[in-house]
């Protein structure tokens, strides 16, 4: 089941300066910076509220964030949603005629598994479904 809109995740171009220009606007500091190499990704969220804010930088030319940046500009990327269940959410979006990009959940930033939803299937926005790893 979808528990809540989970983040905003914005791609940017430079993300120290991205970050400055959220920290000023948000009057706040981001809670946490990571990297994601398998994804080519550096990270920063901020905290508003229940939901978050990810801003996602490129760290190599063949990055999916650093195509997307080159293709359409900065801007929204994805909306990331909070599952209870990510493998059972799967297997109901398959079986709803969804194409998801992960055949199975991969460890995202934030400590979460993640898996995402083509932009085809849902109107040309790219879905992120977001389960916490329970460690």
């Amino acid at each position: 089941m979808f528990t809540n809109l989970e983040h905003l995740g914005l791609a940017v171009q430079d993300l120290e300066a991205a970050t400055t220009l959220y920290t000023t606007l948000l009057g706040m500091a981001p809670y946490k910076r990571e990297t994601v190499d398998s994804e080519g990704v550096d990270t920063v969220f901020f905290q508003v509220g229940g939901s978050k804010i990810e801003l996602l930088g490129g760290t190599t030319p063949d990055s999916a964030i650093t195509k997307f940046v080159a293709k359409k500009g900065e801007g929204i990327h994805h909306v990331a949603f909070e599952v209870d269940d990510i493998r059972a959410e799967m297997q109901r979006l398959r079986a709803e005629g969804f194409v998801l990009l992960n055949e199975e959940p991969k460890r995202g930033a934030d400590n979460k598994l993640v898996c995402f939803v083509h932009p085809k299937s849902a109107h040309g926005v790219l879905v992120e479904l977001c389960q916490s790893i329970k460690e």
